[in-house]
């Protein structure tokens, strides 16, 4: 997301940068490249007037002229207020004794509102609370067969009538159940609709009359472009709502939606949702969402997403096997595995600051089918031949690549790179660390 606007962005500061002294006419310029960009990744127009004329005021200002280093200035200022539109990040709210607290999901057709209440689902039991999921989208089948099938997937309980009961009805008596099964919070999947559908709009007004939600979440695409402005105003004016969870985020290269209602609604973004995989749903940082945009990386969510998949006492045994040379082609290939469930390479490039120049430069699709074929590879070995590579002979090497469907020469190609790997480790016990090694292709 935002991959369009922060190009042009790093283009624009590249140009401040190389200016020595800032003048009015160089900030009226670079506001004008700055305009272009924010209407070109689809941010409603009022909002980027709004955001233009912010910055102009305070890029033209005393302490931009007095700065070493003006174009830095006016990077710091656009920073500043990318943050103010964006606004605080926001929690769920949990506040009340009365269990379980419902949340309400709504938004239009598509938005992937059922696959959004499992993700919720799975991050609320992260945090130690109990969820139970509720098929309210009655006028779709595949829906309730969804809702059901993810719920029997991450193991939550859940409660379904068909689609011979109406909406309303269906969140009570599931509210009941859920309150019967002492769940923590009960999340109602509702059905898509749009804000000028007045009957279905009341339906909804009626599910929230009954069953009192304290989050309404408008689940909304992120590629939805500039009427992305209309509907979270018309969700917004009928039923209040109280957040806004971003799907697909990893779709869009524009990703305007993000900054228009936010700052249109005053509601705050309280998640981002990638694809269709559970484990694509992160909490919504907005200094972190700046950063990105600004090619500034996002380090945060980069060290969690490694905490998440790197153990403490599996990182120290690692490191005890690395300084004493104990790291065998297993310990490769597990390491590869969870630098892959990380996410992809271009996207923790993103995270990187300074590297998100150099996404341009990699294929993804080349890259995965190379990790795809070093597995192939290490997993056709024996477990002894992984924990001691140095018997591998040609006869072995041979039958390694007929089992994994490569060339010997590809084989021998990643023999190289671990053995690389090794003198690599070796040389850092020493105090000397040259350049990293290639990934074999």
């Amino acid at each position: 997301m935002f991959e369009q606007l922060t190009n042009r962005l790093q283009d624009v500061f590249d140009g401040l940068g190389r200016v020595g002294k800032l003048t009015e006419a160089d900030v009226d310029k670079a506001m004008r490249e700055v305009r272009m960009a924010l209407l070109e990744a689809d941010v409603a127009l009022p909002v980027v007037k709004d955001f233009v004329k912010r910055v102009k005021e305070r890029a033209v200002g005393a302490d931009v002229a007095r700065s070493l280093k003006p174009g830095q200035q006016v990077v710091k200022i656009v920073h500043e207020e990318m943050l103010e539109t964006l606004g605080e990040g926001a929690r769920l709210n949990f506040s009340g004794s009365t269990k379980p607290h419902v949340i309400l999901l709504v938004g239009l057709n598509g938005a992937g509102k059922t696959t959004t209440a499992a993700k919720l689902a799975l991050e609320l039991r992260r945090d130690g609370r109990s969820p139970f999921l509720i098929a309210a989208d009655t006028y779709r089948p595949a829906a309730i067969d969804q809702l059901v099938t993810l719920a029997k997937q991450i193991q939550v309980p859940y409660f379904e009538e068909g689609t011979s009961v109406k909406p309303p009805d269906v969140a009570v008596h599931g509210l009941k159940v859920a309150k019967e099964q002492n769940a923590a919070v009960a999340i109602i999947d509702t059905a898509g609709r749009l804000q000028i559908d007045e009957r279905l709009m009341q339906e909804l007004e009626e599910i929230k009359r009954r069953t009192n939600p304290v989050e309404i979440l408008l689940v909304a695409d992120s590629m939805t472009g500039q009427e992305a402005v209309n509907i979270a105003q018309g969700f917004n004016e009928r039923l209040g709502i109280t957040g806004l969870i971003l799907t697909k985020v990893d779709g869009d290269a524009r990703g305007g939606a993000a900054l228009s209602m936010r700052a249109v609604t005053g509601v705050p973004i309280k998640f981002l949702a990638t694809g269709e995989k559970l484990d694509g749903f992160e909490v919504f940082h907005p200094d972190r969402l700046a950063q990105r945009i600004l090619g500034m990386g996002d380090v945060m969510t980069l060290i969690e997403r490694a905490e998440a998949e790197f153990d403490e006492a599996e990182a120290l045994k690692l490191q005890k096997k690395l300084m004493q040379n104990q790291f065998t082609l297993q310990d490769f290939l597990d390491q590869l595995k969870k630098i892959k469930r990380m996410g992809p390479i271009t996207q923790l490039l993103d995270m990187v600051p300074g590297m998100n120049r150099f996404k341009d430069q990699i294929d993804q699709q080349d890259m995965e089918k190379r990790i795809r074929r070093i597995e192939a590879i290490v997993n056709s070995m024996t477990a002894n031949e992984r924990q001691n590579p140095k018997i591998l002979n040609a006869s072995r090497r041979k039958r390694i690549a007929a089992g994994s469907g490569v060339e010997v020469r590809d084989v021998n190609d990643v023999l190289k790179q671990f053995q690389d790997m090794q003198k690599l480790m070796s040389q850092m016990r020493t105090g000397r660390l040259p350049g990293m090694p290639r990934l074999p292709r």
